[in-house]
């Protein structure tokens, strides 16, 4: 359950009372997730509001200085049209409140589920609306470095050292080269804009082929955007056995390109890119299994899954992003 903060029935009546969306009908925990405290909240509604939030009281791994640009990114794409859910200000005008400590804030609820098998059509939807975001987003005023580039993801894997690496599997010692070398790669002269940076299957929420809403921007930052179309190529573009989907990948690409073509430097660079973007999951699975002790009740992710898409890109990745 990823609900690490108990609060009682009273704290989030009176929480819920420092916004404008009505008296609090309902709360539910929600398992999912893995970093922060989550509440599906059901209220009578105000007009322009709805009657249903999701409420995240932020435990770890966000740093409250990034806030008022993951919040504020919402309430600008919002504002834009695209899909992603608005964040909710309470009666004072602030994106989050302190509570116990720790921050929280409101943010509107999207209807859609994530998909576990995505079709073609549904990868094309995808990356549309992935494009129709970097484009929006381009005239967002602020800024956010990322924390997880190619540089970061070598250090982390040169900080957990071969020989713990080959503990977790006798291959994985085997990606600290391809690391150091993808740091070396500069991006810096591609087109930029803020980019999500972690759209996996389950940052989408869909109703059949329809993107109702991305959601989940905690990894966000200033980038470029070939990069976060190679993290969406390389999260939706094989099976759960790490099999390539070919037409996944071709209907992506397409989706993405209909709205914003790429260019000549992104295209042949495109490759490189998403060995990189293999090795941040690399890196960050890794480094949480060496962290996670054997007895938790948290399942380990395999860092081996983006080593195997790894090796796929290095063997085939001009024709598979082609």
């Amino acid at each position: 359950m990823a609900v690490y903060t108990h609060l009682g029935a009273e704290d989030l009546a009176r929480l819920i009372g420092e916004y404008e969306v009505g008296a609090l009908v309902s709360a539910k925990g929600i398992a999912e997730g893995v970093s922060n405290s989550n509440w599906l909240i059901e209220t009578t509604g105000a007009p322009g509001t709805g009657t249903r939030f999701i409420l995240t009281l932020y435990e770890r791994r966000i740093d409250y200085a990034d806030l008022p640009y993951f919040l504020g990114l919402l309430d600008h794409l919002a504002a834009r049209g695209c899909p992603v859910p608005r964040t909710i200000h309470d009666r004072s005008g602030a994106a989050f409140r302190m509570e116990r400590g720790k921050a929280a804030a409101l943010i509107e609820f999207l209807p859609g589920v994530s998909p576990t098998r995505p079709t073609p059509a549904q990868a094309a939807a995808v990356g549309e609306v992935l494009a129709r975001m970097h484009l929006a987003a381009r005239d967002f005023p602020m800024r956010r470095a990322n924390a997880l580039g190619f540089a970061a993801n070598a250090a982390t894997l040169e900080a957990c050292g071969a020989a713990a690496l080959a503990r977790i599997d006798p291959d994985l010692p085997a990606m600290l080269a391809p690391a150091r070398a993808a740091a070396a790669l500069d991006l810096s002269h591609l087109p930029q804009s803020q980019t999500h940076t972690d759209l996996f299957p389950d940052n989408v929420l869909m109703l059949g082929d329809k993107v109702t809403g991305l959601i989940d921007f905690y990894f966000a930052c200033t980038g470029p955007m070939a990069l976060d179309l190679a993290v969406t190529h390389a999260a939706w573009c094989f099976d759960a056995e790490d099999r390539f989907l070919p037409a996944c990948s071709t209907a992506l690409i397409a989706g993405y390109e209909s709205v914003r073509p790429l260019a000549p430097d992104e295209r042949a660079l495109l490759p490189q890119i998403a060995k990189g973007a293999c090795l941040r999951f690399v890196a960050s699975r890794a480094e949480d299994w060496l962290d996670t002790p054997d007895d938790a009740l948290v399942a380990r992710k395999d860092p081996m899954q983006f080593v195997r898409r790894w090796r796929f890109y290095e063997a085939h990745g001009a024709a598979a992003l082609a």
